[in-house]
């Protein structure tokens, strides 16, 4: 009974940790092999891990003639908290270098798990403003769209947060979203002020865009991961057609006002000069990651890094080369770099990788397709198939950079293939730490 007792516990840790990582944006990849890598720590040997969308399964084979141990854990909330990911992370490379126990570790992932956020709410409702107005100079705005796209992003970080807590599904979330900022893109264009309504709307409604997703989607396909990859695409279109539900609702309350407003969801061509696509990529870029509650020491070299990328995509924009190839090329340096980077800032990749390459992300480009679809437009098709290319070749090209930097030692590298893909959060050095253990000992 006390042996059944201690694995229940630590298959429970393992549980708890994998549902921090995947609820704050892990890909299904890292979160097994995290979940295994701590299992094996434990001394589970035969442990099957099995990660949904929503779901985290641990089934452990005790012997033939013992019953299998089976927990399961539901993953319902969902947020990019990178501050608790970063805290995890650290969590569990403390528990496999033996500078905490298991009870320890427990104690902590229960504590982060309860505990609210240190970042003030107002500052997080100013980021997004920030936001909005990195996008809407990323998108060749001048000072009146970018203060509206700050407005707009702000006021949307306040609506959301309201409905949340009334636990409405997301889809309405993203209607009232969608809906707010065309309203006020509307009140303004009803007045003598010279400003494109598509500007204001796009800048303004790009954090509720569900780019994120689609490279999410597309991280779990490459791994292997297609029961998630499939859910997550699903979750990404519900968004969209919620904003884009949001944004009908907006213009027709426009017209019923007599104010006829067009937003022009392609605005590809509106793009700024270099030196405005790498500045509203950097503040996109830094922005979005302190909304995503990043640790304050990485936000510098994460705007470096986001405007590097920005600037790398747009020169071959200009240069002739196919968006995907460009997204795929700047994509495999912001990967690279970001391995040294997240080493120096003590954090996970996954906290650099993601933040920057939001001012690349394709969900302007789905928000296209599927407006475009809607009107019976079937040129919409065509952007769709852009919007797949590009976020196929930013997750790709993140990958890529990611197997080209990591300098890992034979034995980590076997077991990182075994577990996983390259790792975006997590340790993977469960072997050194048992060699470190036993030289102790002796």
């Amino acid at each position: 009974m006390d042996e059944t007792r201690d694995t229940q516990r630590s298959l429970d840790l393992a549980l708890r940790v994998g549902e921090m990582l995947l609820s704050n944006g892990a890909g299904a990849a890292d979160v097994t092999a995290t979940m295994s890598s701590v299992c094996q720590f434990l001394g589970l040997r035969n442990v099957l891990v099995d990660v949904t969308f929503t779901t985290l399964t641990l089934s452990y084979d005790t012997g033939v003639d013992q019953p299998v141990i089976t927990m399961r854990r539901q993953v319902t909330h969902r947020e990019s908290d990178y501050a608790d990911l970063t805290a995890v992370d650290h969590l569990v490379s403390d528990l496999i270098n033996e500078e905490i126990t298991r009870e320890e570790a427990a104690a902590q992932i229960l504590q982060l798990s309860s505990s609210g956020h240190p970042t003030p709410r107002w500052a997080v409702t100013v980021s997004w403003g920030v936001t909005a107005t990195g996008v809407a100079l990323l998108l060749g705005g001048d000072w009146v769209v970018m203060l509206l796209a700050a407005v707009s992003g702000a006021a949307l970080e306040v609506l959301q947060r309201r409905l949340e807590r009334l636990r409405l599904p997301f889809f309405y979330s993203q209607v009232a979203g969608g809906l707010l900022a065309t309203t006020l893109a509307v009140g303004v264009a009803a007045t003598p002020v010279p400003i494109n309504p598509s500007l204001v709307v796009t800048a303004s409604i790009v954090m509720l865009l569900a780019g994120l997703g689609f490279i999410g989607a597309f991280q779990d396909a490459l791994t292997g991961f297609y029961v998630t990859a499939n859910a997550r695409i699903l979750e990404v279109m519900f968004a969209t057609v919620g904003i884009i539900v949001g944004v009908s609702g907006g213009l027709g309350l426009g017209r019923w006002m007599g104010v006829d407003v067009l937003v022009d969801p392609d605005l590809s061509a509106d793009l700024s000069n270099l030196a405005s696509v790498i500045i509203g990529s950097a503040i996109t870029a830094a922005g979005f990651a302190f909304s995503a509650y990043s640790p304050t020491r990485i936000l510098a070299p994460i705007a470096l890094i986001g405007g590097l990328g920005g600037g790398i995509s747009f020169a071959l924009v200009e240069a002739q080369v196919h968006r995907a190839a460009a997204a795929g090329i700047a994509a495999f340096v912001i990967g690279f770099v970001s391995y040294t980077v997240a080493g120096r800032g003590r954090v996970p990749p996954l906290v650099i990788v993601v933040s920057s390459i939001v001012p690349l992300l394709p969900g302007l480009l789905i928000y296209t397709s599927l407006t475009l679809l809607a009107a019976e437009n079937f040129t919409g098709i065509v952007a769709m198939i852009t919007a797949i290319a590009v976020a196929l070749m930013l997750t790709a090209g993140v990958i890529l950079g990611e197997y080209v930097a990591q300098p890992l030692q034979r034995e980590a590298r076997r077991l990182e293939r075994r577990l996983s893909g390259p790792r975006l959060v997590g340790p993977i050095r469960i072997r050194h730490a048992r060699r470190s253990r036993r030289s102790k000992e002796s």
